[in-house]
C-alpha cells in the first residue's frame, strides 16, 4: 500500500491545520467530540475545494476541452488515491457513492435483487448502525427472506459462537460494522469474513468509523464489500466509497440509471458502462471527490502510525477520567475499542447533561446514535458520546470531565 513521507505527530501544530478548532461556541472556546458523527475539515481539504471551484470546475469524462480533461484528471487521481488507500486491486472496484449509506443501499438493492430469494437469509448484528439495518430489512421484505441477527455481550462486544451458529446455507450475505459507532468496539470482521466464506458466503462491512482511526486492507480483510463515507475522515460531507469484488459488481445490476452508467441507449434497449462506472449515473459529486482525495493525502501525511497511538492514548485517559465521576457508567467496555466513550450519568438524562456542555463550549453527541435495537439491548433510551480524533488532546478531555462534574451538580 502507497503512502507518503509521515511528519512528525505534533498535536499543536496539526490543531492549526483545523481552523474550526479556533471558533467560539456560546462565548466559550469550542472543545470539539464529536468526530464520530463528522470530523472536522484540515485547511488543505478545505483550500482544495476552493480552488478546485475557483480555477478548475468542468464535469467529467465528456469533454475533450482542457478544463473537462484537467477535472476529469483529477478525479480519476482521486481515485486512484483511494484504491491505494485501501489497497483495492483496481480501480474499477473503487465506486463512488453519496457515503456510507448509500453503498449499503447500493448493495443491498443490487446484490439483493440478484441473489436473495424466498426462504433466504441475510445476517446483521445488534450493534449495527440504522443505515446496516434498514436496507437489509426493506430487501427482506420485499424478497420474502428473513432477517437473521446475531447479539451482543455486555461488554459490546459480538457473541461469535452465536453469530457462528447462524451462518448456514440459507445466508445470503453477511453484513456488519468494522467499529461501533455507539460503543467503539472493534469488531473482529477478518475472523467472520473467513468464517462466512468456508460457506461461500460474502460479507458486507461498515467502515465509516474505521477509516478515521486504522488503517484498511481490503485484501488482506478479503471482504467482499466495503464502503465508508468522506465526511468521517476528514473530507467533504456527501461523499464515499464503496469498495467491491469486481467478480460480484459484474453479477450486480445497475443501482441507477442515467448518463454516464451507459453504453448504448436505444428506446428497445439499453447496454450498460464497465466498471466502475456502470454504478456512477450522472455527473458525480467532482468536488467531493477531490477533496476526498485531498483527505486521503492529508491522514497518509500524519500517519495512521500516529493517529492510533494518539487516539489510544487519549481513550484510555478518557476512561480512567470518566470512570472516577461517581455514578457515571460506560455502555461498551469491549477489549478492543476505538476512541469512542459513550456514558450514562445516575438520575441525569443524556439530553440535559448534552445542553449544559453545551453552554461549556463542549460538542458532544446524545441519544441513541442511530442505533435504537441496541440501546434497547442495554434498556437504556440513549447515552452521552464522546468521540474523539488525532486533533484532540488531553485537555479537551479534562474539560469535558469537569464540564460534566459542574452538570451534575447543577441537575441532581
Amino acid at each position: 500500500m502507497e503512502v507518503t513521507a509521515q511528519q512528525a505527530f505534533d498535536i499543536e501544530k496539526i490543531r492549526k491545520d483545523f481552523p474550526l478548532l479556533e471558533q467560539e461556541m456560546n462565548g466559550k472556546p469550542i472543545i470539539f467530540l464529536d468526530s464520530a458523527a463528522s470530523s472536522q475539515k484540515p485547511a488543505q481539504v478545505i483550500d482544495r475545494l476552493n480552488d478546485y471551484y475557483r480555477t478548475g470546475h468542468a464535469n467529467v469524462h465528456r469533454g475533450v476541452y482542457q478544463l473537462s480533461q484537467e477535472a476529469t484528471a483529477a478525479f480519476e487521481e482521486a481515485r486512484e488515491l483511494v484504491r491505494q488507500f485501501i489497497n483495492a486491486p483496481s480501480e474499477k472496484e473503487v465506486i463512488f457513492v453519496r457515503g456510507c449509506t448509500e453503498g449499503i443501499n447500493l448493495v443491498a438493492s443490487s446484490y439483493g435483487r440478484k441473489f436473495i430469494n424466498q426462504g433466504d437469509a441475510v445476517l446483521i448484528t445488534t450493534m449495527e448502525h440504522h443505515s446496516n439495518i434498514v436496507p437489509w430489512q426493506m430487501i427482506c421484505e420485499e424478497r420474502g427472506a428473513e432477517l437473521r441477527v446475531a447479539p451482543v455481550n455486555d461488554a459490546g462486544e459480538i457473541d461469535l459462537d452465536a453469530l457462528y451458529e447462524l451462518l448456514d446455507e440459507r445466508v445470503k450475505i453477511v453484513s456488519l460494522v468494522h467499529v461501533s459507532n455507539a460503543l467503539g468496539t472493534v469488531n473482529p470482521v477478518k475472523a467472520i469474513i473467513d468464517r462466512a466464506h468456508k460457506l461461500n458466503i460474502p460479507v458486507l462491512v461498515d467502515g465509516a468509523q474505521a477509516i478515521p482511526h486504522t488503517q484498511v486492507d481490503v485484501q488482506a480483510l478479503d471482504a467482499d464489500f466495503y464502503t465508508f463515507s468522506g465526511h468521517k475522515m476528514f473530507g467533504p460531507t456527501g461523499i464515499g466509497v464503496l469498495y467491491g469484488k469486481e467478480e460480484w459488481l459484474e453479477q450486480m445490476p445497475p443501482y441507477h440509471g442515467g448518463g454516464e452508467m451507459i453504453k448504448t441507449v436505444t428506446f428497445e434497449k439499453t447496454t450498460y458502462n464497465e466498471l466502475p462506472h456502470k454504478f456512477e449515473a450522472g455527473t458525480p459529486d467532482i468536488s467531493g471527490v477531490i477533496g476526498l482525495g485531498e483527505a486521503v493525502k492529508y491522514m497518509q501525511s500524519v500517519g495512521y502510525e500516529n493517529i492510533s497511538r494518539h487516539e489510544h492514548e487519549l481513550l484510555v485517559y478518557a476512561t480512567e477520567q470518566l470512570e472516577q465521576i461517581e455514578g457515571l457508567r460506560i455502555i461498551g467496555t469491549a477489549r478492543e475499542k476505538a476512541s469512542v466513550v459513550s456514558f450514562i450519568v445516575d438520575g441525569v438524562h443524556p439530553y440535559d447533561l448534552g445542553a449544559i456542555l453545551d453552554k461549556l463550549g463542549i460538542a458532544v453527541r446524545t441519544g441513541h446514535h442511530c442505533t435504537q435495537p441496541l440501546m434497547a439491548r442495554y434498556e437504556i433510551p440513549g447515552t452521552v458520546r464522546a468521540s474523539f480524533a488525532f486533533y484532540n488532546n488531553k485537555a479537551d478531555i479534562d474539560a469535558l470531565v469537569a464540564g460534566i462534574n459542574r452538570a451534575v451538580l447543577m441537575l441532581k
